[in-house]
């Protein structure tokens, strides 16, 4: 499965989105799925990968994948989380740039985020 980023594809871009998160350059303790963030937390879109999306079939995670970088998420995008459902914290409000979106946690668990500290 390929990582979608704003930058050409060059072959290093083409690894899995497993491989990239091992590079030194994206391992932190600042880099989380957008489903386990929290309210008020800010950062910027690393990757969105459809390998990541655990409790989603496998049959709609490429079209989830597509959905979400339709939307906007993609590599370098800011983000915010403004609001957290009352069960189960579920759905997230998001800001995406100079958006505002809602989407389930199932489904913001293919976007890997770089928080601010």
């Amino acid at each position: 499965m390929n990582v979608h980023l704003r930058r050409p594809i060059e072959a290093e871009l083409c690894r899995t989105l497993s491989e990239r998160v091992m590079d030194e350059r994206i391992v932190g303790e600042d880099v989380r799925r957008l489903a386990d963030v929290r309210k008020g937390d800010r950062g910027e879109v690393l990757a969105v990968s459809a390998e990541t999306m655990t409790g989603v079939p496998a049959a709609e995670r490429e079209e989830l994948e597509r959905r979400l970088l339709e939307i906007g998420f993609v590599e370098g995008a800011r983000i915010e989380v403004l609001h957290e459902g009352f069960i189960g914290r579920d759905p997230i409000a998001v800001r995406l740039d100079d958006m505002r979106v809602a989407l389930r946690r199932r489904e913001a668990q293919g976007v890997l985020v770089r928080l601010e500290k």
